[in-house]
């Protein structure tokens, strides 16, 4: 009985520690563009903000444009966070392969004793040639040791992207 709960324990803090991502497709990795590993052009609209918390769209943006830079990814970020035929067309013109778009659902530190932060976030990816989706994910976290916002975001970032 004791090593059934010592069980339980164990599995319900690796499950708390652990990011929730949901993605479709896949990503498109530098290598698998070409041999010389060209990167591929992405036009990055600035994340809606669906929170309370202000500005919380353009920090989320930046992190990913900041992940896809590092990663050798060339991104513009772009002013408008409007996802319309007009910005497909003009990322097309301008010689993006891709444009990304997504939304923030949450971006706060949560109220309580362990004031952790948590952010959750929505982002598609579309060809810019055809207009179809070609990658979607949506992922939670939440921190347990006192980590900033920006650090929760952006390890959610490279779980939702790179892995």
């Amino acid at each position: 009985m004791k090593s059934h709960f010592l069980l339980f324990v164990l599995t319900f803090f690796l499950a708390s520690c652990s990011a929730i991502v949901k993605v479709d497709g896949h990503f498109p990795h530098i290598e698998q563009k070409n041999t010389q590993k060209e990167a591929y052009k992405i036009v990055l609209l600035p994340l809606v903000n669906y929170t309370d918390t202000p500005h919380a769209g353009s920090r989320a943006s930046n992190l990913i444009a900041g992940v896809l830079r590092a990663y050798g990814y060339s991104v513009t970020l772009k002013e408008s966070s409007e996802f319309s035929q007009k910005a497909l067309k003009k990322a097309r013109q301008e010689g993006a392969t891709y444009l990304l778009h997504g939304g923030v659902s949450e971006w706060r530190y949560k109220t309580g004793i362990d004031g952790e932060a948590a952010v959750s976030l929505m982002l598609t990816l579309v060809d810019t040639q055809s207009g179809s989706v070609v990658w979607s994910a949506t992922a939670s976290d939440t921190s347990w040791n006192n980590s900033s916002l920006g650090t929760v975001a952006q390890k959610l970032i490279e779980k939702m992207i790179v892995d």
